[in-house]
C-alpha cells in the first residue's frame, strides 16, 4: 500500500489496496484505521466493491446507522443514498460546512463515502481539519470557549422546510443535542472545534464572567459563534477532492467537516454513505 499525502492539513491517497480485503484482514484494516487517525481522510480510486462488501467494511469501525430524512439501501441497512438529479429542482441543496449528525446524543465516528455516479466536471467535496482549526485559534478565545456547550439541532436544518407538524414530530423524536464547543478526540486526546452548520446557540454563554449587559449576550454570542464556525472556511486547513466513479473517501467526523460543493446542476451525482455510530462528545 502506498499512502500520497494531498495537503499539509489533511487528506492523503491510498493506492495498491482493495478495501474489500480489509474486512477479513485485520492487519490491513488496523494500518487502514491508523492512517485514517493521522490524515483525518483518506481516498482510495478504483474500489470495485458491492453494496454488501462496503456495508461489511465500514462496519468494521463500528456499527451503522441510518439517517431519519435521507433515503437508505433497502437492501443494505446503514447504506444512506445520496442520489441528486436533475428532475429534483427543489432537493439541490448540500453545500455547508458541517460534521455529519451532530445533533445526534452520539454523532458519527466517521463514514465511507463510495462515488456511484458523478458529473464530468464539479461536484467535488471538501474537508477540513478542525483540531488545526482549534489549536490555530488566539489564545484569548481558546480561554473564552474552554467551557462552553451548543445546541446541535436536526429541526433547523433538515426539519426546516417540513410542514410544522412533521417539523415537530421529527424533534420530539431527534430532541436538540448539547455537545462541548471543544470536544476531545477518543483516540487520539487531541481538542477539536466542534460547532458548524448544525449548531444554534451556545447554552451557557450568559454568565457575570462574559455578559455585563445584554449587548454582550446578544449579538455577542451569536458573532462568537459565527466566528468560531467560520474556522473551517480557511483554505489553509482544507482538503478538496475531485470525484471518478468507483471513489472511495473514508473521514473522521470527529475531527473534520465537510462540504459537498454544489456547482453541478443539471447533472447527476449519486453517492452512497455508510454511517458509523460513535460516543457522546466529552
Amino acid at each position: 500500500m502506498q499512502v500520497k499525502e494531498i495537503t499539509c492539513a489533511l487528506g492523503a491517497e491510498l493506492s495498491g489496496v482493495d478495501l474489500a480485503d480489509a474486512i477479513r484482514d485485520d492487519g490491513l484494516f488496523a494500518e487502514i484505521r491508523a492512517l485514517l487517525l493521522k490524515h483525518r481522510v483518506l481516498f482510495l480510486r478504483n474500489q470495485q466493491f458491492s453494496r454488501a462488501e462496503h456495508v461489511a467494511f465500514a462496519r468494521r469501525f463500528g456499527e451503522l446507522e441510518d439517517h431519519p430524512v435521507a433515503g437508505s439501501d433497502p437492501e443494505h441497512p446503514g447504506l444512506v443514498r445520496i442520489y441528486k438529479t436533475p428532475d429534483q429542482p427543489n432537493d439541490r441543496y448540500e453545500n455547508a460546512w458541517h460534521s455529519d449528525t451532530t445533533w445526534r446524543e452520539a454523532p458519527q465516528f466517521g463514514a465511507v463515502l463510495r462515488c456511484v455516479e458523478c458529473p464530468p466536471v464539479g461536484g467535488d467535496t471538501m474537508w477540513a481539519n478542525m483540531a488545526l482549526a482549534y489549536e490555530r485559534l488566539p489564545a484569548y478565545i481558546k480561554e473564552q470557549i474552554a467551557d462552553l456547550r451548543a445546541r446541535h439541532s436536526i429541526e433547523a436544518s433538515f426539519g426546516a422546510a417540513m410542514p410544522i407538524e412533521k417539523r415537530l414530530a421529527l424533534k420530539a423524536q431527534y430532541p436538540d443535542a448539547e455537545h462541548p464547543v471543544v470536544r476531545t478526540h477518543p483516540d487520539t486526546g487531541e481538542k477539536i472545534l466542534y460547532v458548524n452548520a448544525f449548531t444554534t446557540h451556545f447554552t451557557n454563554f450568559h454568565t457575570p464572567g462574559r455578559v455585563r449587559s445584554g449587548q454582550d449576550a446578544n449579538p455577542g454570542a451569536g458573532d462568537l459563534l459565527r466566528y468560531l464556525v467560520s474556522q473551517a472556511y480557511i483554505p489553509e486547513y482544507q482538503v478538496r477532492w475531485r470525484w471518478e466513479p468507483n471513489c472511495v473517501a473514508i473521514w473522521d467526523n470527529t475531527a473534520t467537516q465537510h462540504y459537498a460543493v454544489m456547482d453541478y446542476p443539471p447533472c447527476h451525482r449519486k453517492m452512497e454513505r455508510a454511517g458509523i455510530i460513535g460516543s457522546k462528545p466529552y
